[in-house]
């Protein structure tokens, strides 16, 4: 009998751990959404460089947790707003944590590792957009870097590795504030330093730069899409017996309801403002929705995951509209995203349980730590290494400052009518 139930443990172990990695590999896949949509709403001189943004500051984020942002974010030891510091993640591959209430199912360290390592890449890939166009390629790397090993990690062990938020009562399930609002205050941080793209704002007026590939980024924005049922679903951790195989089924119901939400709000606003069904944002509108219940996927029925996807939808917009206002030049609207559908879904905790004051409690902290230390990082870079490509590369492009080619060589010297920023203008 005791040689049965080891082995029913051992298959709920395997079981649970593919799960986990699986999930983990749908949110790597994200890089790829962010990727293609970020590509797609630049323009067609700036595409080979945000292509090589992306993919370096996946593999940064991959190699500095390994180095020091895992241990700082889950550490064995902290004062709950100061973790200990230690280098490198260990090669164990025991069950070391258990994560049933049973205390009969475990998960390794080092699967918990790739799960939680490409959170930290969505973070960082949100700042790649607010700053296209117009920011040379290594210093924003380079902000990658102490992003990824020190800003995330210590915000991230405020709530997840036990720190004194998630001893406030501070909700978070999956990362509308330690992931997205983290990001989207970083890139705002950065957006805030470096101005700007030339023309983008002149006589009062709102220019359009479109992107060059709608296409392209309504393919990034489904593979954003179908990323976030690891991002969301993952996060429930286990699946290997029946309530929590439930749990996950709804987290999957109430995720893809809050997308479709976030997109008609968002399509149904824009017809309303512009007079046009706007495209790009309807794409950011299913982010907004995606970020918008990512912070309690589980407890609200389909009914209210619908709707809180769909107030999502409708803030991407007035805040897209508020930044241009405010001459904050986000070219994806990552910033409205993240950032503004990252509070709403902190605060849409409250609608199922959990405390407003935990709530802003939590935000602000997020966003306090997190604008300082960009801000203070960001200046140190421009002081060091320069911010900006030159007036004249950024004309040109940067693709051939920065990486010396073109992603559409053929077609980079076509020209067109440019619209206007919305379409009622």
């Amino acid at each position: 009998m005791e040689a049965l139930e080891g082995k029913v443990i051992e298959l709920a172990y395997a079981l649970d751990t593919f799960y986990f990695l699986v999930m983990g590999a749908f949110v790597m896949w994200m890089a790829a959404g962010f990727t293609m949509l970020e590509s797609g709403l630049v323009r067609a001189k700036n595409t080979a460089e945000i292509l090589t943004k992306n993919i370096s500051l996946y593999s940064i984020s991959v190699i500095m947790y390994m180095i020091v942002g895992y241990n700082l974010m889950y550490p064995g030891g902290g004062t709950g707003v100061i973790p200990e510091l230690s280098f490198f993640l260990g090669a164990d591959n025991t069950a070391e944590a258990v994560i049933a209430s049973g205390g009969d199912v475990y998960y390794s360290s080092i699967s918990d590792h790739f799960f939680q390592v490409v959170f930290v890449a969505t973070a960082c890939s949100i700042i790649s957009g607010a700053v296209a166009e117009r920011m040379k390629l290594w210093p924003f790397l380079l902000f990658c870097v102490v992003m990824t090993s020190v800003i995330y990690p210590v915000q991230g062990y405020w709530k997840w590795g036990g720190g004194f938020l998630d001893e406030a009562g501070f909700s978070d399930f999956a990362g509308s504030g330690v992931v997205h609002l983290c990001g989207a205050v970083a890139a705002l941080a950065g957006v805030l330093v470096l101005g700007a793209r030339k023309g983008k704002y002149t006589d009062g007026k709102v220019n359009a730069m479109p992107g060059a590939n709608l296409p392209l980024a309504t393919l990034g924005t489904f593979i954003l899409w179908l990323g976030w049922f690891g991002f969301n679903g993952g996060s429930e951790l286990i699946i290997s017996n029946v309530a929590e195989a439930n749990a996950v089924s709804m987290v999957f119901v109430n995720t893809n309801l809050a997308a479709a939400g976030g997109v008609m709000g968002a399509l149904l606003l824009s017809k309303l403002m512009f007079g046009k069904s706007d495209l790009t944002m309807a794409l950011n509108g299913a982010i907004g929705g995606l970020v918008s219940i990512t912070a309690e996927p589980l407890a609200p029925t389909p009914g209210l995951a619908l709707i809180i996807g769909a107030i999502g939808g409708l803030i991407v917009v007035m805040s897209i509209v508020m930044l241009d206002k405010m001459r904050i030049d986000d070219p994806v609207g990552a910033i409205s995203a993240h950032g503004t559908c990252g509070i709403w879904g902190l605060l849409a905790v409250t609608l199922t349980g959990g405390s407003l004051g935990a709530q802003i409690y939590g935000a602000s902290m997020i966003i306090l730590w997190t604008f300082i230390t960009s801000v203070i990082v960001w200046y140190i870079i421009k002081m060091f290494f320069g911010l900006r490509v030159t007036e004249e590369e950024e004309q040109d492009g940067v693709d051939i400052s920065e990486c010396g080619l073109e992603a559409y060589p053929e077609f980079s010297k076509a020209t067109g009518i440019k619209p206007s920023v919305y379409p009622e203008q």
